[in-house]
C-alpha cells in the first residue's frame, strides 16, 4: 500500500485500528465532510485529502497559474533575440547538431519578426508579443531551459510529470498533495482546455498519489472553451436530496469497507462525489463571467473574436486562483510549425498576447501577482535552422520560459544560449530545476516532498533538480 512520507503527515502515528472502526468513529464519515465545510464557509472538512497542508518553509507564492503553449513556440522568434542568426541566416550551422534529432533541418534561418527593447530592463521582445513586451519589467526570463526528449509526447510528460517514459504524478498533483486547497468547495488543481493527445490525461493525473489530487478538467477534447463547464453543477436534484444520496453512499461504503478493508478507488470515488456536491456553492458563479466589468473584459480581449477564447481561459484562471485553487493550467496551441511558421506563429501569438498581458496587469492591480506565480512556456523550443520552406523543428536543447510574480526577480533574465540560440552556454536550467524552483517558491522542499509507492520514495524531481536561487527575489 502506498503511504506518504516527508509531507504534512510526517511525525503523526498511523491509526492502528481497523478501517471500519475508524469510519464508525467518524460518525457520518465522508458524508459529514461536505456538510461541515458548507456550514463552516471556507473551513476545511476534517480528514479531507485536500485539507490545507503546512509548507516546509515560508512560501513566496501561494498558487500557480501555468500558461502552457502546446506544440513548442520558437524561442528565437519570441523572447531570445539573436543578432548572429540575422547576420548568418542562410549559412550552415558552424558546429555539430545533436546526435539525436526529431528530423533533419538545413541552414540557419533568421526570424521573420523584428525585436526591440521594452521597459526599464530593456528586454528584447519580438514584435509578435507587443502587449507582453510592455510587461517585461514584471517578467523573469529563463533563457537556457532544456529537456531530454525530441518528441511532443515525451516532452509534455517530462514537463508536466518529471518523467518522459513512466507514469508519474503531474506537478499540479504534487502541489495539491503538498499544500491542499485553500477552499474546500473547489478542487486544488484545475486544467482548462487541456490537450487530449501527447500523453493526454497523464499530464494532469495523480498517478499513485491519492486520486483527490488529480486535475479537474474544464473543456478540452474538442469542446469550445466558451461552452466548457463542469458537469452536474446545480442540477435538477434538490440539495437535500443530493445530501441524502451521498449519506446513503457513505453508509454503503462503511459496510463494504468493513468486509473488504481499505479500497482507495472507492474512497476516491466517494470523495469526488462530495467535492462535486460542495462545488455547487461556488463554481457556477466563478464560471459565469457576467459580473466582470467592461474594462476587465476589454483588458483580457474578450471583446475581440481573435482573442476571446484564450481571454476566457486566462480570466477563469484568475477567478479560480483568487478563490483558493492552488494550481491552474490553461493550454493554448498548436505551436508546432514545421512549415508555415510565419503565418501560424503570427496567428497564434495574436490570439494570446493580449490575454496574457491582461492577466498579468489584472493580477497586479488586484494585489495578487506578488503571491501568484505565473509560468509561461511550451514543452520545448524550435530549431534556429530551417525546416522545409518556412518552418523549424522540435528543439529541447535550449528554449525560453518565463515566470512572473510569486517571489521571482522582476525585469530579470537568467541563462544564455549561443549566438544562434541552439545550445545553452551559461546558467542552464533543466526541467527538474524548473520544478524544484517552482516548489521552493511555494514553500516546498522538492527533496522532502515524497511519496512511498512500490517500495521506494518518489518525488517530482526524481533524483535530480536544484533550486535556481539566482532568480529568487
Amino acid at each position: 500500500m502506498s503511504t506518504p512520507i516527508g509531507n504534512r503527515g510526517l511525525g503523526k502515528r498511523p491509526w492502528n485500528g481497523s478501517r471500519r472502526a475508524w469510519l464508525e468513529r467518524s460518525a457520518l464519515g465522508f458524508g459529514s465532510l461536505a456538510m461541515l465545510s458548507m456550514l463552516g464557509g471556507k473551513g476545511q472538512g476534517a480528514g479531507s485529502a485536500l485539507a490545507a497542508g503546512i509548507p516546509h518553509f515560508a512560501p513566496r507564492a501561494r498558487r500557480v497559474i501555468f500558461l502552457f503553449m502546446h506544440g513548442g513556440p520558437s524561442h528565437v522568434d519570441t523572447f531570445d533575440y539573436k543578432p548572429g542568426l540575422e547576420r548568418d541566416s542562410g549559412k550552415p550551422l558552424p558546429f555539430a547538431k545533436p546526435r539525436v534529432q526529431f528530423a533533419q533541418t538545413g541552414n540557419l534561418r533568421r526570424s521573420p519578426w523584428g525585436f526591440r527593447p521594452y521597459g526599464q530592463s530593456g528586454a528584447m521582445v519580438s514584435e509578435l508579443f507587443p502587449e507582453v513586451g510592455a510587461c517585461v519589467d514584471d517578467l523573469c526570463f529563463l533563457k537556457a531551459v532544456h529537456g531530454t526528449n525530441e518528441a511532443h509526447g515525451g516532452a509534455l510528460l517530462k514537463l508536466h510529470t518529471g518523467s518522459d517514459a513512466l507514469v508519474r504524478p503531474s506537478m499540479g498533483a504534487w502541489i495539491s498533495y503538498g499544500l491542499g486547497t485553500e477552499n474546500a468547495n473547489l478542487p486544488s488543481f484545475l486544467t482548462i482546455n487541456p490537450t487530449m493527445g501527447h500523453g493526454g490525461v497523464a499530464n494532469w493525473a495523480s498517478a499513485f498519489l491519492p486520486a483527490a489530487h488529480q486535475g479537474t478538467r474544464i473543456g478540452g477534447g474538442g469542446t469550445p472553451v466558451e461552452k466548457a463547464t463542469l458537469s452536474n453543477l446545480g442540477g435538477a436534484w434538490d440539495p437535500a436530496v443530493q445530501r441524502a444520496q451521498l449519506d446513503l453512499l457513505g453508509d454503503l461504503q462503511r459496510e463494504h469497507l468493513g468486509l473488504t478493508g481499505p479500497d482507495r478507488d472507492l474512497e476516491a470515488r466517494i470523495e469526488s462525489f462530495e467535492l462535486a456536491f460542495r462545488m455547487q456553492t461556488e463554481a457556477p458563479e466563478i464560471l459565469g463571467l457576467e459580473g466582470e466589468t467592461e474594462a476587465t473584459r476589454k483588458l483580457y480581449g474578450l471583446d475581440e473574436p481573435r482573442t476571446a477564447s484564450f481571454a476566457r481561459q486566462c480570466l477563469l484562471a484568475r477567478r479560480f486562483s483568487e478563490r483558493g485553487v492552488r494550481f491552474v493550467q490553461v493550454t493554448h496551441g498548436y505551436w508546432d510549425q514545421h512549415d508555415d511558421l510565419t503565418r501560424d506563429h503570427g496567428r497564434l501569438a495574436g490570439e494570446v498576447d493580449r490575454p496574457i498581458a491582461g492577466l498579468l496587469r489584472d493580477l497586479k492591480a488586484r494585489g495578487l501577482l506578488d503571491e501568484t506565480l505565473v509560468l509561461w512556456g511550451g514543452e520545448f523550443g524550435r530549431t534556429p535552422t530551417l525546416q522545409g520552406a518556412d518552418g523549424r523543428d522540435h528543439h529541447p536543447h535550449a528554449f525560453t520560459m518565463w515566470m512572473a510574480g510569486g517571489g521571482v526577480k522582476p525585469g530579470f533574465s537568467f541563462g544564455q544560449t549561443d549566438e544562434y540560440g541552439f545550445y545553452g552556454v551559461t546558467d542552464k536550467v533543466h526541467v527538474h530545476d524548473l520544478h524544484a524552483t517552482m516548489l521552493a517558491l511555494l514553500g516546498l522542499d522538492h527533496e522532502r516532498l515524497t511519496y512511498r509507492h512500490g517500495g521506494r520514495d518518489f518525488r517530482l524531481t526524481d533524483v535530480a533538480g536544484r533550486v535556481v536561487t539566482e532568480i529568487l527575489a
